[in-house]
């Protein structure tokens, strides 16, 4: 599996709230996306990425990073069971346009593996 991008998921209790900060102060003037529960915010210049969750629409639980995989999402969904990791989140196919499953990293952390469509 070769990763192309990990994403810092932030939890927030209003993404409209927080927004402010993170556009204004920070910078990250480009609005990638907003579903409403999740907004992805990046730098001009794509560098800097983040992204503000109010609560996962779909999954138990949320995660604190999002970890893009590209086309390999099945491969990495099969190496985590495989090596034993709990999956939390199975491996979903969701309505805004991603195919995406969470795993447990060992140290607790829930980590969302997910490919866009487009990738």
């Amino acid at each position: 599996m070769r990763v192309t991008g990990i994403t810092a998921n932030l939890p927030v209790a209003d993404i409209s709230a927080a927004r402010d900060f993170y556009t204004g102060y920070l910078g990250l003037s480009v609005e990638g996306f907003n579903l409403g529960w999740v907004a992805n915010f990046r730098s001009p210049d794509g560098a800097a990425v983040i992204q503000l969750v109010t609560g996962d629409a779909t999954a138990p639980h949320d995660s604190v990073i999002s970890v893009h995989v590209g086309l390999q999402i099945d491969e990495a969904f099969e190496e985590a069971k495989r090596r034993g990791y709990e999956i939390v989140h199975p491996l979903t196919d969701e309505p805004w346009g991603v195919r995406r499953f969470f795993v447990r990293a060992p140290d607790g952390n829930v980590i969302n593996m997910v490919s866009h469509r487009d990738e």
